[in-house]
């Protein structure tokens, strides 16, 4: 086919030629704008005696009708456009000079004119900026480049962009404030949410009357209100304005806009009664408000809004109780009031809704019996009514349509037996109906959920036991049953739940041994078995649950010695075994242990009490085991306790006289070897300490008594920099004595760091050899290095905030932080981007070996600078593997 206008001028393929051609040749002249012609014999006898016929239009045309002036335009504003960016992914290698436009990949053209209309590049991983030099596209219909990490400011020269009806930078990170757009008349979609906009809102929105979506969520402007001119925009259906620092009340002209499908102002600091005057928005879906400062009541004339299928009010200061005609808008999907004051009951219209999936009203005062169909004829996937007032009998439906996946209903007063109409409800994944006053056995069923991975049915009245059948709940994560009468041995089958992490029995009537089995579960956290009546002895298995934390098996009958096994769980932070019939020694192998509790009081254990773990536990800890005591060194040092001492027998006073003579004997060795080693040593650090001193000789203009080696462009003065004042003195740590210094020359302020003598000079060395290299803003700039005789200073740039460690602890005037959320972020990520710059852009890698919150710096814009590289280290390749398994840095702390 050869396209053209009616009045015979178009093009023939891709490139733009002018052609004459007689109506009769048209095939549909009705169409003013777009015509074809057939070349095929079928369609045109005339052509068919002339087979060469179009080819030989084709070489005439393009010969003497070259591609148009506009497209070459075109052309090299779509290669700035791609310059601008970074195309990690190279989705743009279709863009270049020798293509034509309309072949670049994500671009489309105007059939007729060639003209470039859409700029297509969604999630593609772009960053970049978006160039001005785009305003050159004036046919530019939709410029659609959401879910990249395109970053900049939008250019004001889009205004140019005359035809634009599409404009979406949604999930970009672009900053600055949002130009005035209102040249874009014909625009409906316009989406600028997730990115870093800052400013005032931009009230200019109103001027953009043929918008039907508007999309400016989630950015950080100057608190303000909402313009009253958005209500000119009458066409709109979707409004998102989320998380964009909005206070005040919603402008009456909002509810003017008749077509609004989709009213999302959430997360911001909307205040005032909730607006009576949203009846009027007969075509609204979806009104999303939570997480504001809204008061008053849902006015009745909510069940008017007949199409509506989503509302969430949740997080507002609400009151009263739920209009009775609520429960009539058989569209709703999803209602959401949880974290309110609403009272009374909830409306019986609930129980007849067929479409509803998302019901959660908790935390507020809600009342009465619940309706009993709820969830009857409806696909319930999520159910959230805790801690609220409800009584009665438990719901019975919520579940009948066999896909619930959250059933919350903790903290109210429902009473009876939990019915067995959800043995079935096999989706269930989070099950929660704790703290009611429910009782009798739970249905052998309910303990088998394939997908669930908390059950909670602690502090009710529940009795019977625990089914085997619980085996098959393969991905629970929790099982918490404390505070109820369950009774019974616990089934061998808890050890199939490998996924357990927190297993919570206590304060029931379990009985029976504690099965070897519990040691399967390698994910274990914590294990509370108190207040039980279990038997037997403490299973050896246990000490398999490597990452148990809290263990707690108090009150029980158990008896037997404590496993030596114990000991082997590193992770054990709190252990009680008070109150059974534990006998023997307490294993020597729990000193080991980075205990922060224990208590193993009230059994009939015996021996000596390690110190460790009395220092730990104190007296009341061991009480109750007659046959406890302590040594007698241990005496001297707790004159307090009332632990009896250990009564010494004579064959371990021979015992302690040999072990006496034999590490004396020790002792003397190690000494000789020590003095000969630091004679070594004092020897070696001469040599090194020349060997310095000779590394740094050489610089111009310094004092010869002074060595100077510079790393930045700045000028010294190494008298100014040695004669350091006390009173500017800002910090001390393991290396040296920090000062802050304003140089004279050109007033600049820095930090010297003056080291200490003996190791100062391996620091010197590790600091000159990383820092004196690597450029990165989030490391600590060192300007310069001067030595002279074993004395010696590092020059860094000055951090007026000092360290993350002081600033996580100063407070502003009134009490506040002086971190806020959004510095606590910026810290993190910065102190990330520099750790990532040493691991993986320094070649070879390197490795701090001391990250910690003191040695993390801010500057006056709270910008964070990894500083302190006197333990780091290069990562040379060896081929015996990694050399720094050791542990370094700072005492009492480990980096990650």
């Amino acid at each position: 086919y050869v396209c053209c206008r009616q009045d015979g001028v178009g093009f023939i393929g891709n490139r733009m030629s002018i052609i004459h051609l007689p109506n009769s040749d048209f095939l549909d002249t009705r169409d003013p704008h777009l015509c074809h012609i057939a070349i095929s014999p079928l369609n045109n006898p005339r052509m068919a005696t002339h087979p060469l016929l179009l080819s030989l239009f084709w070489v005439l045309f393009s010969t003497l009708f070259p591609p148009s002036l506009s497209l070459t335009v075109e052309t090299q504003a779509l290669l700035d456009f791609k310059n601008k960016l970074k195309d990690p992914l190279n989705v743009l290698d279709s863009w270049k000079e020798s293509e034509s436009p309309c072949r670049f990949f994500g671009v489309s053209c105007d059939p007729v004119s060639g003209k470039v209309t859409e700029i297509s590049l969604g999630n593609k991983s772009l960053s970049g900026e978006v160039s001005p030099s785009i305003s050159v596209l004036h046919s530019l219909t939709k410029l659609y480049l959401p879910q990249n990490a395109i970053s900049g400011k939008i250019p004001a020269q889009l205004n140019e962009c005359t035809n634009l009806i599409v404009l979406n930078l949604t999930w970009n990170k672009m900053v600055g404030i949002i130009p005035d757009l209102s040249g874009l008349k014909k625009l409906e979609f316009l989406d600028l949410t997730f990115n870093f906009f800052s400013g005032k809102f931009p009230s200019w929105v109103g001027n953009l009357t043929e918008l039907r979506s508007l999309g400016l969520a989630d950015n950080n402007y100057d608190e303000g209100e909402i313009p009253e001119t958005i209500g000119n925009l009458k066409n709109l259906t979707w409004l998102f304005l989320a998380m964009s620092n909005l206070r005040g009340q919603i402008p009456a002209s909002i509810f003017e806009l008749k077509a609004l499908q989709t009213l999302d102002i959430s997360r911001n600091k909307i205040s005032g009664d909730f607006p009576q005057s949203i009846s009027k928005l007969k075509n609204l879906t979806k009104i999303e408000l939570f997480m504001n400062n809204l008061t008053g009541e849902l006015p009745p004339g909510i069940a008017d809004l007949t199409l509506l299928q989503e509302i969430d009010i949740s997080g507002n200061q609400m009151q009263g109780t739920l209009p009775e005609g609520i429960g009539n808008l058989k569209n709703l999907v999803v209602f959401q009031c949880y974290n309110n004051k609403y009272s009374g009951e909830i409306p019986a219209g609930f129980g007849d809704m067929r479409h509803l999936i998302g019901f959660s009203i908790y935390r507020n005062n809600f009342s009465g019996e619940f309706p009993a169909n709820f969830g009857r004829f409806s696909p319930l996937d999520s159910f959230d009514i805790s801690e609220n007032q409800f009584t009665g009998d438990f719901p019975r439906f919520l579940c009948e349509s066999r896909k619930l996946r959250l059933l919350l209903a903790l903290e109210n007063n429902f009473s009876g037996e939990f019915p067995d109409t959800y043995v079935d409800c096999k989706s269930l994944e989070r099950f929660r109906i704790n703290k009611n006053g429910l009782s009798g056995k739970i249905p052998d069923g309910l303990w088998a959920l394939p997908y669930v991975r908390m059950i909670d049915f602690g502090d009710n009245d529940f009795t019977g036991g625990i089914s085997p059948s619980i085996g098959f709940s393969i991905s629970l994560n929790q099982l918490v049953l404390r505070n109820n009468r369950f009774s019974s041995n616990l089934p061998s089958e808890l050890g199939k739940l490998t996924n357990l992490e927190r297993l919570l029995l206590n304060n029931n009537n379990f009985s029976g041994n504690l099965p070897a089995e519990i040691g399967s579960l390698k994910l274990l956290s914590s294990l509370y078995l108190e207040q039980n009546r279990l038997t037997g002895s403490i299973p050896e298995e246990l000490g398999d649950c490597v990452r148990l934390v809290y263990l707690n098996l108090a009150d029980n009958d158990l008896s037997g010695n404590i496993p030596q096994t114990v000991a082997l769980m590193s992770s054990l932070n709190s252990l009680n075994l008070s109150g059974n019939k534990l006998s023997g020694s307490i294993p020597k192998n729990l000193e080991k242990l980075k205990l922060s509790s224990i208590d193993l009081s009230a059994n009939q254990l015996s021996g000596s009490v390690p110190y460790d773990l009395l220092t730990i536990g104190g007296d009341k800890a061991f009480l109750g085991n007659r046959e406890l005591c302590i040594d007698q060194n241990v005496k001297s040092f707790r004159n307090d306790t009332v632990l009896n001492v250990c009564k010494e027998k004579q064959g371990q006073k021979r015992v302690l006289r040999g072990k006496l003579v034999f590490f004396i004997t020790i002792a003397v060795a190690l000494l000789l070897v020590l003095a000969g080693l630091l004679l070594v040593s004092y020897k070696n650090f001469k040599l090194s300490e020349a060997d310095m001193e000779n590394s740094l000789e050489g610089e111009k203009g310094v004092d010869p008594k002074w060595k100077l080696a510079s790393f930045h462009q700045m000028d010294i003065d190494a008298d100014e920099i040695c004669n350091l004042d006390e009173e500017n003195l800002i910090g001390s740590g393991s290396t040296g004595r920090v000062y802050r210094l304003d140089l004279k020359k050109k007033g600049a302020v820095v930090a010297v760091k003056r080291l200490w003598k003996g190791d100062g000079l391996n620091v010197l060395a590790a600091e000159m050899e990383i820092l004196g290299k690597i450029r990165h803003r989030n490391i600590l700039k060192l300007y310069a290095c001067l030595m002279k005789a074993g004395s010696s200073f590092l020059v860094f740039e000055y951090m007026a905030n000092g360290n993350v460690f002081q600033a996580l602890r100063r407070e502003k005037k009134g009490g506040q932080p002086e971190l806020d959320w959004y510095q606590r972020y910026k810290i993190a990520l910065g102190a990330a981007k520099g750790i990532s710059y040493l691991h993986h852009d320094c070649s070879p890698p390197i490795i701090h070996r001391d990250i910690k919150s003191g040695n993390i710096l801010l500057d006056e814009d709270y910008e964070p600078k990894i500083a302190d590289f006197g333990v780091a280290k290069i990562a040379e390749k060896s081929p015996k593997g990694s050399e720094y398994s050791c542990f370094a840095g700072t005492h009492g702390y480990f980096a990650p």
